[in-house]
């Protein structure tokens, strides 16, 4: 019976001895005196803090809650000091005793209270607020000087400007050579006083690489365009690195410079990358009640031969299950990008040459098609990019004018200019894209240019922006040709998702006697106003209005239609699923409600 009743004892022991022992029953902050936005980042800094909220899903042991409270010291105390108050007294004591008194190997097994008290004492100001030499035009942080609150950031900010000012003009090794701050405590001041060594001007040097890459080392200098021989300048380092980012053949990209310049006044950087996989796919998919589903998808490959050559083919097929029509639209295109091509034209300009099928089966005519053309991109800056190119472009085309064949030789140009925070979702900025194609037909009448701009712009306010009004403004116009003697794909129409929500898809056209037909000039108008009603929801009301005119500028000849409509929007790692319902509201090109559904904003 003895040796039972010992067994017992000795198992529920063990049960106790593995089962850790719940701690931190109790967590209380005592700030008397504190402001409310210093009290909650004390608490919002705090260590002790966390374990208290992650308690229910991992009970703390009472080495967890010594161990956050000693962390807690020097936390709070750098909240102190970012805040500018540097007299402050912080006690945190677990069950009644100071946590840094508490000897490491005597840690309690359970705690009841933790007890936080800071008193932050007097806020203290600037007294002397110094740095010298500054490089010319170097701008020191506004709160930085006599009579403004000492906040701790403040001092590191303006070191920080102090040596970035004489990087800018070439003195790579600047460095603070000495700093003496002192906080007085009786006339409550920080005076701070630092001294900038900036060194000699320097010059870039050699760009060494120091790992292997899928992509030949020739290449990677190529594209980076390191600017040897020229005085160093951090800017350029940051565009060298965004130049080889940009190829999509490197997950990471890093520069870093010599720790000593050479005897020759010369600096060098290594270059170290991180290569991307090297294939990639991807698909969408877009429906409309009126329009059907569309399907597309692409597969990119990102370093062809070694140079970070780009291959990008894109497939879709759309108007499937399309009201009123069995017949759907394919096209499969091919872009090959080279960065930086051509050295003479150096490291922002990219060459491609870019093959496509299509076949069209539109409300008004159907097409089969065939496009080369080839050309370059250059990069004017992060927002601005350009295109230049020359192309062949073949046609086959059937409708109410007849049937017609198109050999045009073409010269396409683009302009694309993006100041949007976010591409699928954004809420402030504008975006611009402008076309301009001069076309000449080389089997017969039909010569002249097709003009095409599409202007965006956000508003966002609120809390977090979270009302955002967004207008679109589409022009479009064909100058030079005869409306009979240009190709169906370069006219205009209006009415769908990307034009009129509510109106049938290219439903508003022009009337040649009898003979439907696209217009030589189009105006495309819409605006939304965006609601999140939380980090997961949002409603929309939108209208959209578009005009075709027979005429190459647009006036009184042509034709109005209008939509409008309701629509939710619900967040996804790839952008806001977008459900829109809208109805026509003027013009006679349709009637009923349609449904669109799509991934990102309409624009």
């Amino acid at each position: 019976m003895t040796i039972r009743r010992f067994a017992a004892a000795s198992g529920t022991a063990l049960c106790l001895a593995s089962t850790p022992a719940f701690a931190l029953e109790n967590l209380n902050f005592s700030t008397p005196g504190m402001d409310e936005d210093l009290r909650a980042q004390m608490r919002n800094n705090s260590a002790l803090a966390s374990v208290e909220a992650e308690a229910e899903d991992a009970p703390p042991t009472g080495q967890d809650v010594l161990a956050a409270a000693l962390s807690d010291y020097g936390i709070l105390l750098e909240t102190l000091y970012a805040n500018g108050y540097y007299g402050g007294v912080i006690s945190i004591r677990i069950d009644g005793r100071e946590a840094a008194d508490i000897p490491l190997l005597q840690t309690p097994d359970r705690v009841d209270t933790v007890v936080v008290s800071v008193q932050s004492g007097p806020a203290f100001t600037f007294g002397r607020a110094e740095i010298a030499p500054l490089a010319p035009e170097t701008e020191l942080p506004e709160g930085f000087k006599r009579g403004e609150t000492a906040e701790a950031s403040l001092v590191g900010d303006a070191a920080d400007a102090g040596i970035d000012g004489w990087r800018q003009i070439g003195h790579a090794k600047a460095e603070i050579s000495y700093q003496n701050v002192v906080a007085d405590h009786r006339n409550s001041e920080l005076d701070v006083e630092m001294r900038i060594a900036p060194g000699r001007e320097l010059r870039f040097g050699r760009l060494i690489t120091v790992n292997d890459s899928a992509v030949r080392t020739a290449a990677q200098r190529r594209i980076a365009g390191f600017p040897n021989g020229e005085r160093f300048d951090p800017d350029e380092l940051e565009e060298v690195e965004r130049r080889l980012t940009r190829t999509g053949a490197f997950t990471s990209v890093t520069l870093r410079e010599a720790e000593e310049p050479n005897p020759d006044g010369t600096l060098d950087v290594e270059l170290r990358v991180v290569d991307n996989k090297p294939r990639r796919f991807g698909f969408g998919a877009e429906i409309s009640s009126l329009e059907g589903l569309s399907l597309t998808a692409f597969w990119l490959h990102r370093n062809l031969w070694g140079g970070a050559e780009r291959l990008r083919i894109d497939g879709e097929v759309t108007d499937i299950g399309a009201s009123g029509s069995d017949a759907l639209d394919a096209s499969i295109t091919a872009r090959l990008e080279i960065p930086a091509a051509i050295a003479e034209l150096g490291p922002n300009t990219d060459a491609f040459f870019e093959a496509s099928l299509s076949t069209l089966n539109e409300p008004t005519y159907s097409a089969n098609t065939a496009e080369l053309t080839a050309g370059l991109t250059r990069r004017f800056n992060e927002d601005l990019t350009g295109e230049i190119g020359v192309g062949l472009l073949y046609s086959e085309t059937e409708d109410d004018l007849g049937e017609r064949e198109f050999l045009l030789f073409t010269l396409p140009l683009s302009l694309t200019w993006d100041k949007r925070d976010i591409d699928l979702d954004p809420t402030s900025g504008w975006y611009l894209d402008a076309e301009l194609t001069p076309f000449y037909n080389l089997d017969g009448e039909g010569h002249g240019a097709r003009l095409y701009t599409d202007l965006r712009g956000y508003y966002g306010f609120g809390e977090s922006k979270s009302t955002v009004l967004a207008g679109r403004l589409q022009l479009g116009s064909v100058v030079g040709a005869e409306l009979e003697d240009t190709q169906p794909e370069f006219l205009f129409y209006s009415g769908g998702a990307g034009t009129v929500r509510g109106q049938p898809y290219q439903s508003l056209t022009v009337d040649l006697d009898g003979d439907e037909t696209g217009g030589r000039s189009f105006l495309g108008l819409s605006t939304e106003l965006r609601q999140d009603i939380n980090d997961t929801w949002g409603v929309v009301a939108f209208a959209d209005a578009g005009y075709i005119s027979e005429a190459s500028t647009p006036g009184t000849e042509g034709d109005w239609h209008a939509g409008a409509g309701l629509g939710v929007r619900y967040s996804t790692p790839i952008g806001p699923l977008r459900v829109d319902l809208a109805s026509p509201v003027s013009g006679d090109t349709g009637d009923g409600v349609q449904l669109y559904i799509g991934i990102g904003q309409a624009f």
